[in-house]
């Protein structure tokens, strides 16, 4: 007699916890999208228009002053937002109302505001490397598609410390997994490609 493999376990439990700003999406072990592969979104802007994120575990080894040829010299890690405007840079941070116009995503995380504030901010010294993180490019979903996606079992909604979100790196997506339990440890366990295990 052969034997089933139990797929169920792609099958997300909804828990009644719908994308909003400042949760995160977790993708299903099995989503190959070279952006979203094993990857941990934070939703910064969520509403009828769509939704706006950044991955969080996808790091480049490249300072941003040599992508930005006027930006000082700093030690913050550089991350792939998103297949969205690569061309772009974006920063998260947790500096509040000392970077003007930036959004208040969630506890002490902020999105944006004035980078040439920043910038001073960084040049003065008054910013530690731990308090921004940045991206090029972000990740965009036109209405309803993230709701879509979400149904389609493709993420995992749920919500994180944020303290994680801005010392997140690449094996957030297996922690955050192994935290939420049995059913999604089975989801950190299983292999890349699973024609190879």
């Amino acid at each position: 007699m052969g034997m089933y493999l139990d797929f169920d376990f792609l099958n997300i439990d909804h828990e009644n916890l719908v994308p909003s700003q400042g949760r995160i999406l977790i993708s299903e072990p099995l989503l190959s999208d070279s952006y979203f592969k094993r990857s941990v979104v934070l939703i910064t802007e969520h509403s009828e228009e769509g939704a706006v994120g950044f991955v969080l575990n996808k790091s480049i080894d490249i300072p941003l002053n040599e992508i930005l040829a006027d930006f000082p010299s700093f030690k913050a890690k550089v991350y792939v937002g998103g297949p969205v405007a690569k061309d772009t840079v974006h920063f998260l941070h947790t500096l509040g109302e000392l970077v003007p116009n930036s959004v208040h995503v969630t506890d002490n995380i902020y999105w944006g505001g004035d980078f040439d504030c920043l910038k001073e901010l960084i040049n003065e010294g008054i910013v530690k490397s731990t308090q921004v993180r940045f991206f090029l490019g972000y990740s965009g979903w036109s209405p309803q598609q993230l709701e879509e996606e979400i149904q389609n079992n493709a993420w995992l909604v749920t919500e994180v410390d944020s303290k994680k979100i801005m010392s997140a790196d690449k094996n957030i997506w297996k922690k955050t997994l192994n935290e939420l339990g049995r059913k999604y440890k089975v989801w950190s366990n299983t292999p890349e490609n699973p024609t190879m295990n």
